[in-house]
């Protein structure tokens, strides 16, 4: 990771939209971004140990709308953010360079979705992308010598079967860490 952050402040912050004017704004596979977050059903103790948390939160969501990987896991971290009360933002990956090549998988890959959590004064804490890491190890090892349409069907049954818990609580070990 860079030692040199770009710097995100509250009106850069507050220009993102929401993730639920994002949500109106996606073009590609708009169907399952929608029936994606209808379908979020949030494991009441992540939702307890989210609200448990102090502080004023900002999350910003790098992605496109076009990302498999954000279409099945920013919809929950969308809901787990309203549930604690923290503030989410959704900008786009190729109009953010500076926030992307900030924050590259393995120093090299502008990878997405990430997800760049901030303080109440704009100050990065951590950040988490692009996949869980339990898939994401399988991706880069045995998925790669698959085809990438098998692949994607492999990672899209793990998410469904993960339904997101893995990606909550790697998130909130976010929080975890900083405190």
């Amino acid at each position: 990771m860079p030692s040199r952050r770009p710097d995100l402040d509250s009106q850069r912050f507050a220009a993102a939209p929401t993730f639920e004017a994002y949500l109106e704004e996606v073009d590609k596979n708009r169907d399952l971004w929608h029936g994606v977050y209808e379908r979020v059903r949030l494991p009441e103790e992540l939702v307890a140990e989210a609200r448990s948390i102090p502080g004023a939160w900002h999350l910003v969501a790098l992605s496109e709308d076009w990302c498999g990987d954000a279409v099945n896991t920013l919809p929950s971290i969308a809901r787990l953010a309203a549930a604690a009360g923290w503030d989410l933002r959704v900008m786009s990956r190729d109009e953010n360079p500076d926030l992307m090549d900030a924050h590259l998988t393995n120093d090299r890959s502008r990878s997405i979705p990430v997800v760049i959590v901030y303080d109440e004064d704009f100050r990065e804490i951590g950040w988490w992308g692009p996949r869980p890491s339990t898939l994401q190890s399988w991706v880069l090892g045995e998925g790669l010598a698959m085809p990438s349409p098998e692949r994607y069907k492999v990672v899209r049954r793990w998410y469904a079967k993960d339904r997101a818990r893995t990606t909550l609580g790697e998130i909130l070990g976010i929080f975890r860490r900083a405190a």
